[in-house]
């Protein structure tokens, strides 16, 4: 028997990670969630509410959900509360990836086609892993983080929370990226970048602070 799975979104990244789980026979999507629903259906799936329904749809018996939100921090948002209705956040890792027996991997996650992960890294929960990218040995993904399609990171890599990493990005080793920085797409990292920033550039070098 099929665990039943609510998925919260319907945008492009949502496309990819229904595709993922129709390709994984031990969950079945039962309808879709948006913040206001004003499509009834989207990729053959019935939009079933809003966020206001998240509550109700949960006291009649739905309990799995996914988060297929590309905005880091709206997906932790929305993490948090549904966690705290009583929800269980599961995992969107495509057949299509090559991950390591040794590697952690924490819940809400997504993992697209093509993905390589290898021996004692660790990846937080709500991270997402987008198509083609490889993680080497020994990083460590903080939650809420996203790495782009095609984006490479060498051994022992550090990024923090909610870091977003633009398509095509590539790492060197031992490199840390401090939480909620953004790197713009194509740049190469080779030092370490301070929390909250804005870099970009081959190499990367930081192009803005956010003042808090």
């Amino acid at each position: 028997m099929k665990n039943k799975l609510i998925i919260i979104g319907t945008g492009g990244h949502a496309k990819v990670v229904i595709d993922i789980f129709r390709r994984l026979p031990k969950f079945e999507i039962v309808g879709l969630i948006e913040r206001e629903p004003f499509l009834k259906k989207f990729f053959d799936l019935p939009v079933i509410g809003s966020d206001r329904d998240l509550e109700k749809i949960h006291k009649n018996g739905i309990n799995n959900i996914f988060i297929a939100v590309g905005d880091n921090k709206k997906r932790s948002e929305l993490a948090s509360n549904v966690q705290e209705i009583g929800y269980s956040l599961v995992n969107a890792i495509s057949p299509f990836t090559q991950i390591s027996e040794t590697v952690e991997i924490g819940r809400g996650i997504a993992i697209m086609p093509g993905a390589i992960i290898n021996p004692d890294s660790s990846i937080g929960d709500n991270v997402i892993i987008n198509t083609g990218s490889t993680i080497d040995h020994d990083c460590l993904i903080s939650k809420d983080a996203h790495i782009a399609p095609g984006c490479n990171l060498a051994g022992n890599v550090k990024i923090g929370q909610g870091v977003f990493l633009g398509i095509g990005c590539k790492v060197i080793p031992e490199i840390s990226i401090g939480a909620w920085s953004n790197i713009g797409a194509g740049s190469v990292v080779v030092k370490n970048i301070p929390d909250h920033c804005l870099a970009f550039g081959v190499p990367a070098t930081v192009k803005k602070t956010e003042v808090r």
